[in-house]
């Protein structure tokens, strides 16, 4: 028996498999994040496309994922893995390395995963090393902040204020 690719020294059996067997079997944004890596590993196109959370219409890019998928994936880091503003979000950091050409690349993201009727689903992530600096205007007393509504909103999700927390 061989460990699953995912790196967490169980073996595939005891690990990722049972959730390639049934998507319910991650119970967790870290066992879906592992499982997901794994299913690039072993090239499983549609347990990728079918962890998507339906919103993305992933079957609609299904060939720009097998293509991602065909990379020679080598290795998983998982840096943290957090809970969200609610017990139906979470967050997992990781950095997966594959070749390409014979060179080794690093894919780093801070992946977003909610959970719905049950299942959690990827839906979308970051990129820590290209996040923004934080707005400045958060270190500001309440009292002397100022946000008009067209502004772009202080957390920093890309929004006009008054769309987002305003």
């Amino acid at each position: 028996m061989s460990l699953c690719p995912c790196g967490s020294q169980l073996t595939y059996q005891h690990c990722c498999e049972k959730a390639h067997r049934n998507h319910s079997n991650a119970t967790t944004p870290e066992q879906l994040m592992r499982s997901r890596y794994t299913a690039h590993v072993l090239g499983l196109v549609d347990y990728v496309v079918n962890t998507y959370h339906p919103s993305c219409h992933a079957e609609e890019q299904r060939e720009g994922i097998a293509e991602s998928i065909e990379n020679d994936w080598c290795k998983l880091e998982v840096v943290k893995a957090e809970a969200g503003s609610n017990e139906n979000e979470g967050f997992v950091e990781f950095k997966a390395y594959f070749k390409e050409d014979d060179k080794q690349y690093c894919l780093s993201e801070r992946s977003r995963f909610v959970k719905e009727e049950g299942l959690w689903y990827y839906i979308d992530g970051t990129f820590p090393d290209e996040e923004a600096e934080p707005d400045p205007r958060l270190s500001q007393s309440i009292s002397s902040l100022k946000v008009g509504r067209n502004d772009p909103c202080i957390c920093g999700s890309g929004k006009k204020f008054k769309k987002c927390c305003g």
